[in-house]
């Protein structure tokens, strides 16, 4: 007796008037539901004009939803059109469909896209609001204008070692007052070493002879019109770089100010001098009036690492159910494989995420903090390793920054002794249920007397 066939259930249609786009440096194919135009798949070229008119016929088609890559940043006009006319975008990740087989040409490309979304089988990335987009754009310019200055930085350096100018040996960095100041004074003419290293900043760790002996060396033409070029290059995106944080000073003005939570203390000002890299405005007060809660009170967090994550995520913590949702998009959770109900192995899935980055880096600092967090740290790097500690420490970072903008609550520093206490009561629980389960008991020692000391 033959078995009879199950007929598989048709697929549940979602989104009845869908489209599906594929995007390219000139040409843009779209494709709508077959019912809705006589010819479904139409092409448009790139210029403004021509996607207004591709967001008209998608109006005329009574397009609800759009499906769309996120190639590159071709996408981002055609994003920003689509949404003033009233169409839900849906972008999704060109990671998620690379692999999938049979499509061989962009006609065939937009179809399998408005196919897919038919049916809701795409998932939308993730993309916060336009106040927040904008701030994104110059807080990523900034960083890019930072790694630029570094490379001359890199220039100056390479150009004295070739002159055997070892002013990297007696200064921790040249692009420091002293070093700067010595550096500025060889291009102007200077040679003589004891005038350069009279040029050394009082708070200096080495002596005026010591540099002295370190700046006796060859000066060659081209090495000095290689760091004549690099320091000017080093002064121009210095230049720039306060250009930017000027804007960026000038879009938090225009942003609303939150109010803070009852009983929140403010922000302390920075009395330090500032630092390498440091924005040129008080950043931290402008962060606190835009949030409302004092993000930089967390142990390793800084002001610019505050920056960076919230350029990326935005304010609306809404997006994510928890905070574990929320270290799991910024790829700081582990991905388990499970077959049969077991757990084949963990993974971390490797993400090019800049607040995800920034955390890690924030992690790192935390080695040496007399804090809550750096005590696990610690703890963690002393036994599964540097590498597990960043992770699993950016990780809590996350949480707290999660839970602080969500609940708009301050953060308290549990102290030092927190994670251990809590490492002992686990151990402690886990003791006496092995105990319990052998029919024993845990009974405290008492406690040793202190040594006297003669």
């Amino acid at each position: 007796m033959s078995k009879q066939r199950r007929r598989r259930p048709a697929m549940t249609v979602v989104h009845e008037q869908a489209a599906g786009i594929d995007i390219g440096a000139s040409e843009v194919y779209v494709c709508v539901p077959s019912e809705s135009d006589a010819q479904p798949v139409r092409s448009f070229a790139t210029f403004t004009a021509d996607l207004y008119q591709l967001a008209d016929w998608l109006v005329t088609c009574e397009v609800t939803t759009v499906a769309m890559e996120s190639t590159g940043v071709y996408w981002v006009p055609l994003y920003e059109i689509l949404e003033s006319c009233g169409i839900e975008v849906c972008l999704v990740n060109s990671q998620h469909l690379k692999r999938v087989p049979g499509r061989k040409s962009d006609v065939s490309d937009c179809q399998w896209l408005q196919q897919l979304h038919t049916y809701g089988l795409l998932q939308a990335s993730f993309r916060p609001a336009d106040e927040i987009c904008g701030l994104r754009t110059l807080v990523r310019q900034r960083a890019m204008l930072v790694e630029c200055r570094a490379m001359h930085i890199q220039h100056m350096q390479k150009a004295l070692t070739l002159m055997n100018l070892r002013l990297t040996e007696v200064l921790s960095d040249i692009s420091g007052e002293t070093g700067l100041a010595i550096i500025r004074a060889i291009v102007a003419g200077e040679r003589n070493p004891q005038q350069l290293a009279r040029l050394r900043d009082r708070r200096c760790a080495h002596s005026e002879a010591e540099i002295a002996k370190a700046l006796t060396g060859h000066y060659k033409p081209e090495q000095l019109f290689a760091l004549r070029q690099a320091l000017e290059a080093y002064d121009f995106y210095d230049t720039q770089l306060r250009a930017c944080d000027a804007e960026i000073e000038r879009l938090y003005a225009t942003w609303p100010h939150t109010p803070p939570p009852a009983g929140s203390p403010p922000p302390q000002p920075d009395t330090h001098k500032r630092r390498k890299n440091q924005a040129y405005f008080d950043l931290t007060s402008a962060l606190y009036q835009m949030v409302g809660v004092d993000l930089t009170a967390i142990d390793g967090v800084d002001a610019l690492t505050i920056q960076t994550v919230l350029s990326e995520i935005g304010l609306d913590m809404s997006r994510w159910p928890t905070g574990k949702h929320f270290a799991s998009w910024l790829g700081l959770a582990p991905k388990p494989e499970k077959s049969g109900g077991k757990v084949l192995r963990t993974y971390r899935p490797k993400t090019k995420q800049r607040a995800a980055t920034a955390l890690r880096l924030a992690a790192q600092s935390l080695a040496r903090s007399q804090s809550a967090l750096g005590a696990f740290y610690r703890r963690l790097k002393a036994r599964y390793g540097p590498a597990v500690a960043n992770v699993a420490t950016a990780h809590k970072l996350a949480r707290i920054i999660y839970a602080m903008l969500k609940h708009r609550q301050p953060y308290h520093d549990p102290g030092p002794t927190y994670y251990e206490q809590q490492f002992r009561e686990r151990t402690l629980r886990r003791l006496q249920r092995q105990a319990t389960q052998l029919g024993l008991a845990l009974v405290p020692l008492p406690a040793l007397p202190q040594p006297q000391v003669s």
